[in-house]
């Protein structure tokens, strides 16, 4: 569902020169799996997300999503993922269900596809309460609820999430989590970064631990642990980036 072969982007900083971001990344996602990315930040997470994402051009090596190539079929690439960025934000002005009914026409969906999509989604993500209450009263973590509905509307074969839980409570937390876990049964691919080790343990099939840009380790949790020679995840997760101690 996704590949990437030695995907690099190197930005240039007035002060720093020649920055690599991301170096040499090779993975692949699968088909109906939670794919976690996991580093601490600045690691290069929302980067790699924002170049697989077409936001931003790979400098060199190659990536797919949905087998289609994100340099040279980026329009493809759009239309088969959803994304949800630390700077999507709702439109104060607007409900909930307007804000859907509004992207599901830009996503050339039929009104009647969109009243039966925007029922499924207020429901599975506990929406109903405020689906009618202008966004620019909505909580913390309903406007995040709102940014989630917003990308999985037209029905992506792939999600990218980037930190999906950043600055929410632990009951809004449980129902991204689950949301998360339902598009996985659906068959979707789910690739999120996050710094948080409990959604990790608690949620991905596989992990990439992303460490000053590279690719530090690729596994399953057991595996990682394996790696690592056991302990906590916590524990599991310093000694893959070099920062262990102890």
């Amino acid at each position: 569902m996704i590949t990437t072969n030695e995907l690099t982007k190197t930005f240039t900083d007035r002060k720093r020169g020649s920055v690599r971001a991301v170096e040499g990344v090779t993975l692949e996602c699968r088909q109906s799996e939670v794919f976690g990315i996991l580093g601490p930040n600045g690691a290069g997470k929302t980067t790699l997300l924002r170049m697989l994402a077409t936001i931003l051009q790979p400098t060199s090596g190659t990536a797919t999503v949905a087998g289609y190539d994100v340099r040279s079929q980026g329009q493809m690439v759009r239309a088969s993922i959803g994304y949800l960025s630390g700077s999507t934000a709702p439109y104060d002005r607007l409900t909930p269900r307007e804000m859907l009914a509004y992207f599901g026409a830009l996503h050339g969906m039929d009104r009647s596809a969109v009243a039966e999509r925007t029922r499924e989604v207020l429901e599975q993500l506990d929406m109903q309460e405020f689906a009618d209450r202008r966004c620019e009263r909505l909580s913390t973590g309903q406007r995040q609820r709102v940014n989630i509905a917003r990308a999985v509307l037209h029905r992506p074969p792939v999600l990218f999430l980037d930190e999906p839980t950043a600055g929410l409570d632990v009951l809004a937390s449980r129902t991204v989590m689950r949301f998360i876990r339902q598009c996985r049964d659906e068959g979707r691919t789910v690739v999120f970064s996050t710094h948080i080790m409990s959604e990790v343990e608690g949620l991905c099939d596989r992990i990439a631990v992303i460490h000053r840009g590279r690719l530090a380790a690729l596994g399953t949790l057991s595996q990682l642990r394996e790696r690592a020679g056991g302990g906590s995840f916590e524990q599991v997760f310093l000694r893959l980036i070099g920062e262990d101690d102890a």
